[in-house]
């Protein structure tokens, strides 16, 4: 079972993931884990602890000359600005974060709590999933995460083929599919941050050359589409998950939601097994198993709790109302919540793989994915 946990507070000494599972025998490149966490500390109208830190993973364990042992890999972000010793606790819960109700069920400070609830943490949730790409990548799976909606303002992507696409995103200052659209969004931001707000937005997922049959329909808690909303929403701030039309499909007619099936002898060699679909409105996923299609995954984030201009709180040693604390903070972080979603998902598509095809080694996978489209494919 290939599984991670993380540890670390927001200004404490470092932040670990520690990766169980992972297979023997993929050979792992540093950078391209360094670049997910330098795009998740991007993207326009970000804070002032961008400026502070600049992440780098170190692989402490699991991996010898570049290649995983089998064994649990240990990875580290250390945190620059380690300074949780001197800091003081918060009087003031701030509303929309989990500051009252967890100094109440703590029975402790809010400091206590805010330290590991913050964001901050999803540094190492990232280069988990950066690492688990790498496994990915050997059986030619890719995973693209974007912003489509900031606020009320929708970017919709530009007419081009999906590595174009890739190209537009990682240009784009706020990682859409449509660089005609940043200046206005930059404006948008500015605006809001100028009102002492913030903004949320819609993130979306791709994920390319899945075979059939990731996950399973003969558990409820092993579905593949209940395992991605879960590691989507448990991100911070995520408030909605949408596997497909989503929520549309409660909207349509039958016949305008489910997908028609075809077959074209040409393509049994590819991921599809030759079974085409004309549209993909179950964004990849039947009865929680993978169906050769695409796997699109949307995501809502709700604006930033901590506003410049702070809602109405209470002091929690008076019990007086006054306005909520207010910590440095972003005034949108959408883009940066593009790259973790887009990260989450490919751990757990991992971690599929892994179930369907053994995870002992990569050799062993490779055998096995390559024993399966071969078997499927004379069915």
């Amino acid at each position: 079972m290939l599984r991670y946990f993380t540890a670390g507070e927001s200004h404490g000494k470092t932040l670990l993931a520690l990766v169980d599972g992972f297979p023997a025998g993929v050979t792992i490149d540093e950078e391209p884990i360094n670049f997910e966490l330098k795009r998740r500390q991007g993207g326009y109208g970000r804070g002032g602890r961008q400026r502070i830190e600049t992440d780098k993973v170190d692989v402490r364990t699991g991996v010898w000359h570049g290649v995983t042992l089998g064994s649990p890999i240990a990875l580290e972000v250390v945190n620059r600005d380690y300074k949780l010793e001197r800091m003081e606790d918060l009087e003031r819960p701030r509303p929309g974060h989990g500051d009252l109700t967890g100094a109440v069920k703590y029975l402790g400070s809010i400091r206590g709590v805010l330290e590991r609830a913050s964001a901050r943490e999803t540094a190492v949730r990232v280069a988990a999933g950066a690492l688990a790409k790498q496994l990915l990548a050997a059986l030619d799976i890719t995973v693209f995460g974007y912003v489509t909606e900031i606020g009320k303002e929708k970017i919709k992507p530009v007419d081009a083929s999906l590595d174009e696409l890739r190209k537009i995103r990682d240009e784009s200052v706020v990682y859409g599919l449509d660089l005609a659209r940043d200046e206005a969004m930059k404006q948008y931001i500015d605006q809001t941050g100028k009102e002492g707000d913030t903004l949320g937005g819609i993130i979306e997922v791709r994920v390319d050359g899945l075979p059939f049959g990731l996950g399973t329909h003969a558990q409820w808690d092993r579905k593949l589409d209940g395992r991605l909303a879960q590691a989507v929403m448990a991100v911070q701030a995520i408030k909605g998950v949408e596997i497909g039309l989503g929520f549309e499909a409660a909207r349509r007619p039958g016949s305008q939601v489910h997908d028609p099936i075809h077959y074209d002898e040409s393509k049994k060699n590819t991921p599809t097994l030759g079974y085409e679909r004309p549209t993909n409105n179950a964004g990849g996923l039947e009865a929680g198993m993978t169906n050769g299609q695409p796997l699109v995954i949307r995501a809502a984030k709700k604006p930033i709790s901590t506003l410049a201009k702070p809602l109405a709180s209470i002091n929690m040693e008076t019990k007086e109302e006054e306005s909520a604390s207010y910590e440095r903070s972003d005034v949108c972080a959408i883009s940066a919540a593009s790259v973790i979603v887009e990260n989450v998902v490919a751990f757990e598509m991992a971690t599929a793989v892994v179930e369907k095809f053994g995870g002992d080694s990569l050799e062993e996978i490779k055998a096995r994915h390559e024993l399966f489209l071969k078997m499927a494919a004379e069915r």
